[in-house]
């Protein structure tokens, strides 16, 4: 199993193939001073990556192996961490080599606790932590596009428009429904407002980082009463880019689970908790102008992370999924910041 990683159902099915990771995964456990102690399922087995479910004498863990459009996120759980252990699961082991990262269980995400916590107030002290997170990992950027992950900075939309527009023409050409031609017109005729806004992102304070780019509750694990102590979790969407467009979910997500507005006083209070962390840079008012300029850019990243998993999925198994590609494109043109998806 040495060399460069291999990938595919069809290996990860393979009774060789899961041999050899939970041998791996049960030394790995030993030199971190645990042991398995049953047998090992696997959940999880998609055209994207598979994950092996390892019962332990402390609980859950979980050897993940990503397919070669996520397989970043090892060398990247590798770097989270040692830079910032505190907000992420840090690994039990990870080889880059193979493409296997072995994870400790995370317990209860934000999303499974909707019914029991205030979202807001959860939001608003999970927030900073990945704000601090994200200033954390501003001198690693060279390390993170190393790793192969997306280059989504201000200075390569203009580029990734472009290739958005192109991927999902592709689609509206062989499966598009009446009217979706005329969106991505509408979308393309937009190209000098969308390049406005990353000349305007470019000469801003914040520096580029790691966007999570989905991060929506079920992506945090809490813990605590009310749950407000977060990691964050599931980074295979990740890329680089102007940090603040993670709040195009990290707070829009609010205004899609109560269906509130941008302007909404919990949506303002989430959005200035985690702005707070930035205050150093510029002001308030500058910094909402960057927030709100960089989630209308990362509509675009969206759209490309959309395409780029349903292409690996197949668009016949996405359903209505196979569409979220042209709708984020389309959110680009909203009166409102915040994303749909």
């Amino acid at each position: 199993m040495s060399g460069a990683p291999t990938f595919g159902i069809e290996l990860w099915s393979s009774d060789a193939w899961r041999e050899q990771a939970v041998g791996w995964a049960d030394r790995r456990l030993a030199d971190a001073g645990l042991e398995r102690t049953g047998e090992t399922t696997q959940p999880h087995l998609r055209p994207w990556g598979t994950v092996l479910k390892i019962p332990t004498v402390t609980g859950q863990a979980w050897l993940k192996a990503p397919g070669p459009g996520t397989v970043f996120e090892v060398a990247l759980y590798e770097l989270l961490g040692r830079v910032a252990p505190d907000w992420v699961l840090p690994p039990i082991a990870v080889d880059v080599e193979r493409g296997w990262v072995l994870l400790p269980d995370g317990g209860t995400t934000l999303g499974d606790r909707l019914d029991e916590v205030d979202l807001t107030d959860a939001l608003v002290t999970i927030l900073p932590r990945y704000a601090q997170l994200q200033r954390d990992l501003v001198p690693h950027v060279d390390a993170l596009l190393s790793f192969g992950i997306a280059d989504m900075r201000p200075a390569a939309m203009p580029a990734r428009f472009d290739e958005a527009l192109d991927r999902v023409g592709r689609y509206v050409d062989d499966r598009g429904r009446d009217g979706d031609r005329e969106i991505l017109e509408r979308a393309a005729a937009h190209r000098d407002t969308f390049m406005g806004w990353c000349d305007r992102l470019r000469a801003g304070v914040v520096p580029a980082s790691l966007d999570h780019n989905d991060l929506h509750p079920w992506n945090i694990f809490v813990a605590g009463d009310d749950g407000s102590e977060g990691r964050f979790y599931d980074w295979g969407d990740a890329v680089v880019s102007h940090p603040f467009a993670s709040m195009l979910l990290g707070v829009g997500f609010i205004g899609l689970h109560l269906q509130v507005g941008q302007d909404d006083p919990r949506v303002l209070r989430a959005r200035d908790a985690y702005l707070e962390v930035f205050t150093d840079l510029a002001p308030r008012a500058d910094l909402v102008e960057e927030l709100e300029l960089a989630c209308r850019a990362g509509k675009v990243a969206r759209a490309l992370t959309w395409e780029r998993s349903i292409r690996e999925q197949g668009y016949d198994e996405a359903g209505d999924f196979a569409r979220a590609p042209l709708e984020s494109l389309d959110a680009m043109l909203d009166a409102t910041w915040m994303g749909r998806t």
